[in-house]
């Protein structure tokens, strides 16, 4: 079901609708569409998504008054790319969700135009003296300037104003290919912000301080590419890690081929506003991960969340009314040699109900192996040992089978390469493609393989987070079953354990 957006083509000509009133035609847009959606297609069992319509980049990550708010991306009227709006979700557990209203509509000259090019772009939240915060790009096709940063409050945590000073930032840097994605967090009592950019060909990300999230000072760029990096960064993110002092700096690189999501790690140098970068690589490897964004909990833990699909890629769930969600939530911890570990929250442990184990087993060369149970919802880990396995031999998992064998979705380790691979070729609808990437085995010569599968989505987290790969797959609804496989002589398999992973309720959270 299509719902067209009400006043879309005549807001910007009349002097513009009022924000509550566009919020309020949305939500009750939402409520109408939500509930034609199919239950029993590709909607996901535990992982956030939006009602209905389009999402993309999260938003706005924030732990407030002992709860996690999530924004994102959202057109709540079709399930396509459209005007920019604020959806809205919140967590006491970071596993259920429970959907509030949208926090935030095009209303204004500067987020609100004629053509499709709109909107309340991606941005950040922050407790500002017991205020929820946000602070968003104002995106306007065909005006100049084209992109500005703005304010919008809360009281409650729930219905936002929009402040009269807005925009509080606006004309961007000679020659700057972007002006986006506001990231703001306090240091020392100051106000920063960090925002996505490029010039002459070159990402960078150019920082900006304020006493009082009003007036803005420019502080030049803080980093850039050195050529190799994409043109443009998007959704830039820095904060400290670990116990040294460290940064770490993350941003969704434009045209750098496979790689949609980097992070660099280095010291932050807030006296002349440069980051120096210690060590760099790809954040996550799978096809479907970008724009992700982190905040500290209450506890001191940086976690992560990102866009659990990616640009230009087919997405089956658009017949159902919907698309887009989030990845689970994932810890981020700083190794000794700066690269960083991302791992699964240990709040989704909840999620477990019944448990099917098997181990130690050895798997015959070229042999597949039932794994005791079948599901579209599971948590899975297998350890290997891979040096008793023999460095000619491939082993990992299928998930997703067909009875006929026909339709896999495979997760293989290679010891003679040291390539972890996710092959998608076979997985039903959707894109194909095979993702890969280099994985050493732990000090102790394992390989251990941590699967989140939830009905169209794939997230493995491999040696305790080393390397991550996010997928979105789309098989059959029959196609239920998981293997074990060996290929080029024998594997070992230590453990694997397997659980059914589903929703409760709880204080009237989404199921």
């Amino acid at each position: 079901m299509n719902v067209k957006e009400p006043n879309a083509e005549s807001a910007a000509e009349n002097g513009g609708i009022p924000h509550a009133i566009r919020i309020d035609e949305a939500n009750l847009t939402l409520e109408l569409l939500a509930a034609a959606i199919p239950v029993d297609g590709y909607r996901l069992r535990y992982h956030l998504m939006p009602p209905a319509g389009w999402m993309n980049d999260p938003n706005g990550l924030i732990y407030y008054r002992g709860e996690y708010h999530v924004f994102y991306q959202h057109y709540p009227y079709k399930p396509i790319h459209g005007p920019m709006y604020w959806g809205h979700a919140k967590s006491r557990d970071l596993v259920h969700w429970q959907h509030l209203p949208v926090a935030l509509a095009p209303s204004e000259t500067y987020d609100l135009g004629q053509q499709g090019g709109y909107g309340c772009w991606s941005g950040s939240a922050v407790d500002d003296e017991g205020v929820l915060t946000l602070i968003y790009t104002g995106h306007v096709d065909g005006r100049r300037p084209e992109e500005v940063q703005c304010l919008a409050r809360s009281e409650d945590g729930i219905r936002f104003g929009k402040d009269p000073a807005n925009p509080v930032l606006e004309g961007a840097p000679t020659g700057a290919a972007g002006f986006r994605d506001p990231k703001v967090w306090k240091h020392d009592g100051r106000w920063y912000m960090i925002l996505g950019s490029g010039k002459e060909g070159r990402g960078e990300a150019l920082l900006y301080a304020s006493p009082d999230l009003l007036e803005w000072s420019p502080l030049g760029t803080v980093a850039e590419s050195d050529g190799t990096l994409g043109d443009m960064w998007e959704c830039p993110d820095l904060f400290p890690l670990g116990d040294k002092g460290e940064h770490v700096l993350i941003f969704s690189p434009m045209n750098m081929g496979a790689t949609k999501t980097m992070y660099l790690t280095g010291q932050m140098d807030y006296g002349n506003g440069r980051f120096s970068r210690r060590y760099g690589e790809r954040l996550d490897y799978g096809f479907d991960f970008y724009a992700p964004q982190t905040f500290l909990d209450g506890s001191g833990r940086r976690i992560l969340i990102g866009w659990m699909n990616i640009w230009g890629a087919a997405m089956p769930e658009q017949e159902e009314g919907w698309m887009g969600a989030c990845t689970l939530p994932r810890e981020l911890l700083l190794a000794e040699d700066g690269s960083l570990r991302m791992k699964p929250v240990e709040e989704l442990k909840v999620l477990r109900g019944t448990h099917f184990g098997t181990g130690p087993l050895t798997i015959g060369p070229d042999e597949t192996v039932p794994a005791g149970t079948r599901g579209n919802a599971l948590e899975l880990k297998a350890v290997f040992d891979a040096g008793a396995s023999g460095q000619a031999v491939e082993f990992g998992l299928r998930v997703r089978c067909s009875e006929d064998g026909e339709e896999f979705t495979e997760i293989s380790y290679s010891p003679d390469s040291g390539k972890l691979t996710v092959d998608r070729s076979r997985s039903g609808r959707g894109e194909g493609g095979v993702c890969e990437a280099q994985l050493l085995p732990m000090e102790d010569g394992r390989v251990e393989l941590h699967v989140f599968l939830d009905r169209s989505s794939l997230e493995v987290f491999a040696n305790e987070g080393r390397k991550t790969m996010t997928n979105r797959i789309y098989p059959d609804n029959s196609s239920l079953g998981i293997h074990l496989f060996a290929r080029k002589g024998e594997a070992v398999l230590e453990r694997l354990d397997l659980w059914e992973l589903r929703l409760r309720e709880r204080d009237g959270a989404m199921e």
